[in-house]
C-alpha cells in the first residue's frame, strides 16, 4: 500500500455530504478566551479548500513543502459539546496562505500560478488527548482578509464543523515587525472588527501565539468543541463497517511500550493492519493474511517496530465477498 492510499476510506466521505455545526452563541469582543465546551461558530470554507478526502497525499504534519516564511507549530485540541471531553481519532483538515497571502491550488488574478500545487494543506488525526499537532509557516495576509487558517473537523462521515481561526494583533504584527524581509507587506491593517469574517465577533476563534527561542518557533494553540461526544451517532461508512468488524481503541492508550489492538470480525476475511506516522508513511505492517470470523489481539511494541514519535496511526483494511472495509485509530505513547 502506498502513501495515496492510506486512508482512503477512513470513515470519512465528501464534503458535499457533511453537515456543519451551527453558531449557538453570541461571541463577544475578548481575545483567547478558554473555549469552555461552548461550539466553535460555523465560517465560510472560504477559497477553493479542495477536497482533502480524495487525495490521502495530504495525510502529513508537516505541510510546509517549499513555502519559506517563520516557522508555526499549529496545536489544536477538539472538544465534544455532549460530553465537553477530548474526542479520539476526528480527523482535522487545515490549510491556509503562504507569506505573500497565496493559496495551493487554484489560480485567479489576485492569486496567480497556483493550480497544481499543495503547500499549507493537510489533516491529522486527534490522538488520546483530542489534540492535533501541524508544523508550518505563519501565514501572510492579503486585502479584504486579516491573517488566518481555514479548518474542518470531521468527527465522522456525516458530520463536520467548518470554521477558521486567527491570532492576537499585537503578537502577530510584532511577528511581521521582527521579520520584514520575508513579510514584505508588514502589519496586518485589519483588526477583528474589520474583517468580513470576524466582525460579528470571535472569542473562541483567536488561538494563542507565543514565541520559543529555544526552538526558534512560534507556537500556537486553540482549543475547538464540535457537535459530538462518546455517544455520537454515526454516518454511513461507519454503519457498513459495522457489519464487518469492530476495530477496537488500543489498551492501554495512552501507552508506555507496548500496547494490544483489539479487533473483532465478522466474517471470513482478508484482514492487513498497518501502522503509519504522521507524515503518512509505513512503519510496519502487523497482519496480512486470511482470518476467520472471531476475536483477535495484536500486540504493538514502540522499542521493537522501531517507532520514534509519540503517535501512530493503525489502519485496518478487512476485504471479503461484501467488498472492502477501512478504519483507523491513533496510538498515543506516553
Amino acid at each position: 500500500m502506498n502513501k495515496r492510499q492510506f486512508l482512503s476510506s477512513a470513515g470519512i466521505m465528501s464534503l458535499a455530504a457533511l453537515a456543519p455545526t451551527t453558531n449557538i452563541f453570541s461571541k463577544e469582543s475578548e481575545e483567547n478566551v478558554p473555549n469552555s465546551c461552548v461550539l466553535i461558530p460555523t465560517e465560510t470554507a472560504g477559497p477553493f479548500p479542495l477536497d482533502l478526502t480524495e487525495n490521502t497525499f495530504f495525510f502529513r504534519q508537516d505541510i510546509r513543502e517549499d513555502r519559506q516564511g517563520v516557522p508555526l507549530f499549529l496545536k489544536m485540541k477538539i472538544i465534544g459539546d455532549a460530553d465537553c471531553l477530548p474526542m479520539q481519532n476526528v480527523r482535522v483538515n487545515i490549510w491556509a496562505c503562504d507569506k505573500d497571502g497565496r493559496y495551493s491550488g487554484y489560480s485567479t488574478s489576485g492569486n496567480p500560478d497556483q493550480t497544481g500545487l499543495t503547500y499549507c494543506r493537510g489533516y491529522q488525526i486527534t490522538d488520546a488527548n483530542g489534540e492535533v499537532e501541524f508544523i508550518t509557516i505563519f501565514p501572510g495576509w492579503y486585502t479584504g482578509r486579516i491573517c488566518h487558517f481555514h479548518f474542518q473537523v470531521f468527527v465522522n462521515s456525516a458530520t463536520a464543523a467548518i470554521s477558521q481561526l486567527t491570532f492576537p494583533l499585537e503578537e502577530k504584527n510584532a511577528l511581521y515587525a521582527a521579520n520584514p524581509t520575508m513579510y514584505i507587506k508588514g502589519a496586518d491593517p485589519l483588526t477583528f472588527t474589520t474583517d468580513g469574517v470576524f466582525a460579528d465577533g470571535y472569542q473562541y476563534q483567536v488561538a494563542t501565539l507565543e514565541y520559543d527561542k529555544e526552538k526558534g518557533q512560534y507556537n500556537s494553540y486553540l482549543e475547538v468543541t464540535v457537535k459530538g461526544g462518546t455517544k455520537t451517532s454515526t454516518g454511513y461508512l461507519e454503519q457498513q463497517n459495522a457489519k464487518q468488524f469492530i476495530l477496537g481503541q488500543n489498551f492501554p492508550n495512552p501507552a508506555v511500550k507496548e500496547t494490544v489492538i483489539p479487533l473483532e470480525l465478522f466474517n471470513i476475511s482478508n484482514v492487513t493492519i498497518q501502522l503509519f506516522d504522521l507524515q503518512g508513511r509505513i512503519i510496519t505492517t502487523i497482519c496480512d493474511k486470511e482470518l476467520s470470523k472471531g476475536n483477535y489481539t495484536f500486540l504493538v511494541d514502540k522499542d521493537g517496530m522501531g517507532i520514534q514519535s509519540k503517535s501512530v496511526i493503525y489502519q485496518l483494511d478487512v476485504r471479503n465477498f461484501q467488498g472492502s472495509f477501512k478504519e483507523c485509530k491513533v496510538i498515543t505513547f506516553a
